[in-house]
């Protein structure tokens, strides 16, 4: 392990048990019924023809149907008997980073392994990329709790990086990790991307180019469906008025001192917050994926829950492979 960085993680085993206690009890009666489940896959098998809906695939366009009828239809497929969900965690200095309930880390460990606990039934099997600063670490998809409870653990344990050590580890490319989950992913499935999508990966102005992440994402919609978390910290959107204070670049090191009793400041930092999280949201929304946005300072299980329930009642539109 690379001298800048420390071991894992504040949270401990049996913090996994009762986070599956809370997912099963939340979903209480939902998490049985057809195969398609909260969270259906790809299908690889032709189903019924629909009226086309605004977002859906045009590549799925029954023109048959549509000629016959006058207006647009796409046709469904039949869901596989086996999901395959790959989470890809982004590890990296700006998660190491929280003032509400929880650091913005512990929060999106817990995220994939809530998804990986809503997946975890039947056939289905459970996967992880984790990204962090001394480099990457691949868990095979395999079915079942008890292996979704192992995954989480080893991701728990991986090093991190300290307000101390920031700046000397290795910046993490989430494009790249994108792009290796991509060749991993041999089946079509669901894809779970959990990051905070900045650093020297994420977007920059409004005016500089596409980051690279979202053309990675984009290239993982075309096989797979891919749900984005973008996980945030209420200091991120607004600062305290609280005097001088000096603000750490988590991916840097670089120190930068701020008055934040300057109202003008305050405003500004809150306009530029803005801006960035509506940029994020625009390149998953145009690179094809489904965001949802959670914080550590509110109830983010309760958000995922409301998802995923949103999600069983309207499925999103799948993808078909090239």
């Amino acid at each position: 392990m690379p001298p800048a960085l420390t071991p894992g993680t504040t949270l401990r085993p049996e913090a996994f048990g009762r986070l599956e206690l809370a997912v099963r009890r939340r979903l209480e009666g939902r998490l049985h019924g057809d195969y398609q489940g909260l969270l259906p896959g790809h299908g690889s098998e032709p189903g019924e023809a629909r009226r086309y809906r605004p977002g859906d695939d045009v590549r799925r366009i029954d023109w048959a149907v549509t000629a016959r009828t006058d207006h647009p239809h796409v046709r469904d497929t039949i869901a596989d008997h086996e999901l395959t969900t790959i989470g890809v965690i982004d590890l990296s200095g700006s998660l190491h980073f929280g003032t509400g309930r929880r650091q913005k880390r512990d929060v999106a460990v817990e995220v994939l392994g809530a998804f990986g606990f809503v997946t975890a039934h039947g056939a289905n099997r459970f996967g992880a990329l984790a990204l962090h600063p001394a480099g990457e670490e691949w868990y095979a998809p395999a079915s079942g709790r008890h292996h979704v409870h192992a995954t989480l653990q080893r991701i728990s344990r991986l090093p991190r990086v300290t307000a101390r050590t920031a700046g000397a580890a290795t910046p993490i490319d989430l494009s790249r990790g994108l792009r290796r989950a991509g060749r991993l992913a041999r089946r079509r499935g669901l894809v779970i991307v959990v990051s905070d999508f900045l650093g020297r990966s994420g977007p920059g102005r409004a005016h500089e180019a596409t980051p690279p992440w979202a053309r990675s994402i984009r290239a993982l919609t075309e096989r797979h469906e891919v749900i984005a978390v973008d996980v945030v910290d209420p200091r991120e959107l607004n600062l305290p008025d609280v005097g001088f204070i000096t603000l750490a670049d988590p991916e840097s090191g670089r120190r930068r001192v701020v008055d934040t009793s300057d109202r003008s400041v305050r405003i500004r930092y809150a306009q530029a917050a803005r801006d960035q999280r509506d940029r994020i949201a625009g390149e998953l929304r145009r690179a094809g994926a489904s965001h949802l946005s959670v914080r550590t300072d509110t109830d983010w299980l309760a958000d995922v829950i409301r998802y995923v329930e949103r999600r069983r009642r309207a499925p999103l539109p799948r993808r078909s492979s090239r």
